[in-house]
């Protein structure tokens, strides 16, 4: 997660930078239940409105989460499917407050209703995060459900009568890129705490449907628009948090966005960005799915570390004969390509893995999701000789699709 405010604050209101921060132990995401009552086009689990058989049961639940906790786990976000179908998810929610866990859920929003808020309330969930695909039809179109943007919007809306955290998430593609704008203005008009852009990742359906990912230029559009709402806000006294996540060249991007608008501050910037050291994955990030398979995040559900039934967490994340993950524990990580030349890599840490992994069957390729140019990260490289986006047309190469695009601008 590249956290925008936190880096735009430092630009507002200079202050001396720290040391790099050591988690103690990784965040887990973790999928107690794969069950949904929504078919999202980009739902990296494949969920469905199907019981799956061999979940974890309550007590295995409670077990692991005595584990995570002796191993220093700071973080937990519970996550499905869809969380609130699963019939002990505030028994299960409770138990995790109570052991000092930070505790997010994850929704899809439809099923918050008056039947459970008060439930939902009790448990005093730190943050409670709604994924939203557009206004109205299009996010009905992306879920597959009519009505379930109204839904979702009443669920937002009785958390904040309540009291709760509660922020909304949006998944960049080229079916919804044009409403980022409206997507954004929803956080004045329901004061809302935090905005989260998720670029796609292929995994499950987002792997299946990558063909609607967003171009380069696109992705840049949107971090812009998000970049100066941000820094508009901060100058107004507005603090709420926007963040991204699934594509580490944001930090980069800021890098330059900060060149342009307050250079003397690129110094302290680049170390707190060389301190964060962009993705990852199999590091300070892991993932518990429904089964109690443990994954290196949740993109990487076709690779599997261990099984909380078999090894404790601790056991599995510390394995250090795994290849892949030797190869994100490695500083820098041996990637390849355009990846290995570039100047930002200490930034960025060779951006999103999966990616890479889907589209060459090799996970230290390039990520041919990074926006920036070659001549940006200091690459000496034809530009057309890069790995080519899905969406791409395979007779247009990039350089020329770059071209036409700067075309239609200046017309």
């Amino acid at each position: 997660m590249f956290r925008i405010t936190q880096y735009m604050k430092t630009l507002h209101q200079p202050q001396p930078v720290g040391p790099a921060r050591q988690p103690p132990g990784p965040v887990v995401i973790w999928n107690l239940i794969r069950r949904c009552n929504l078919t999202c086009k980009h739902c990296y689990s494949i969920s469905a409105d199907i019981d799956f058989k061999g979940e974890l049961s309550t007590q295995e639940v409670y077990d692991t989460m005595d584990n995570l906790k002796a191993f220093k786990v700071p973080v937990l976000i519970l996550s499905g499917g869809e969380p609130l179908l699963r019939p002990d998810i505030f028994d299960i929610s409770k138990r995790a407050k109570a052991m000092g866990f930070y505790v997010g859920l994850s929704s899809n929003g439809t099923l918050i209703t008056e039947e459970n808020i008060e439930q939902i309330a009790e448990v005093g969930y730190d943050y409670v995060g709604v994924s939203l695909d557009g206004i109205r039809e299009t996010h009905d179109e992306f879920r597959q459900k009519k009505g379930a943007f109204d839904e979702s919007m009443k669920g937002i809306k009785l958390c904040q009568d309540r009291g709760i955290k509660v922020g909304i998430r949006f998944t960049l593609t080229q079916d919804n890129s044009h409403e980022l704008p409206m997507m954004l203005d929803l956080m004045d008009e329901y004061d809302l705490d935090k905005f989260y852009l998720s670029h796609l990742n292929y995994a499950g359906r987002g792997n299946r449907n990558r063909k609607r990912d967003v171009f380069h230029q696109m992705t840049r559009d949107a971090l812009d628009m998000i970049f100066d709402r941000c820094w508009s806000e901060l100058q107004q006294g507005i603090h709420r948090e926007y963040v991204t996540g699934n594509n580490d060249a944001d930090g980069p991007y800021l890098l330059q966005w900060a060149e342009k608008h307050v250079p003397e501050e690129v110094p302290a910037l680049r170390q707190r960005l060389d301190n964060w050291g962009g993705n990852s994955s199999g590091v300070n990030i892991s993932n518990i799915d429904n089964l109690g398979n443990v994954h290196p995040d949740t993109f990487w559900w076709d690779y599997t570390l261990g099984n909380v039934r078999e090894k404790s967490f601790s056991e599995i994340w510390r394995n250090p004969n795994d290849p892949l993950m030797d190869g994100f524990r490695q500083s820098p990580r041996p990637v390849k390509g355009r990846c290995a030349e570039c100047k930002y890599l200490s930034v960025c840490g060779g951006n999103t893995r999966v990616r890479a992994y889907q589209l060459t069957g090799d996970a230290w390729a390039e990520d041919p999701a990074c926006y920036l140019s070659n001549e940006e990260i200091g690459v000496v490289m034809d530009e057309g000789d890069r790995i080519e986006l899905p969406n791409q047309h395979p007779e247009v190469k990039f350089h020329e699709q770059q071209r036409a695009i700067k075309a239609v601008n200046l017309t």
